[in-house]
């Protein structure tokens, strides 16, 4: 299986009515289909939002650091894979798709030991026919018209 980096934008509006932009990852047929990836693991952050909802350049920045540091560690030998990225109305929310949540928390505590204490809960489901990402995908075809 073969991971690729290609990602499409869509957006989208959570309960409040705040906007939330969403980055959805392509070509992930494989890794639904090997069955491989059953639990889905939310990593969610809250922040003070501007008044768009959005969080500042610095913890933006921050976020963005976080989410490389993620990526490799939970991605380089495929324990998990980063699916979409949901931003807006005072969080960030990380969506992976992993083997086991035991040792993606696990690996989450080693590959962000060097940073300050972080806002981050975590939320684990069973999701083995990946429900969620096939609903978010659906979004990619909503912002196409």
């Amino acid at each position: 299986m073969r991971l690729s980096d290609n990602w499409f934008t869509a957006l989208s509006e959570n309960e409040e009515g705040d906007m939330i932009t969403i980055y959805g990852r392509e070509d992930l047929e494989e890794f639904i289909a090997s069955g491989k990836f059953k639990e889905r693991v939310e990593v969610t952050w809250k922040y003070s939002p501007d008044t768009k909802g959005l969080p500042s350049n610095a913890d933006a920045e921050l976020m963005e650091s976080v989410e490389a540091v993620l990526r490799k560690a939970m991605e380089k030998d495929k324990l998990a894979i980063l699916s979409s990225v949901y931003t807006g109305g005072g969080e960030r929310i990380w969506v992976f798709y992993a083997r086991t949540a035991r040792v993606f928390g696990e690996r989450l505590n080693e590959a962000l030991k060097d940073f300050e204490l972080l806002p981050l809960s975590l939320y684990v489901e069973k999701d083995p026919d990946w429900e969620e990402y096939k609903d978010m995908y659906e979004m990619k075809e909503w912002s196409a018209d």
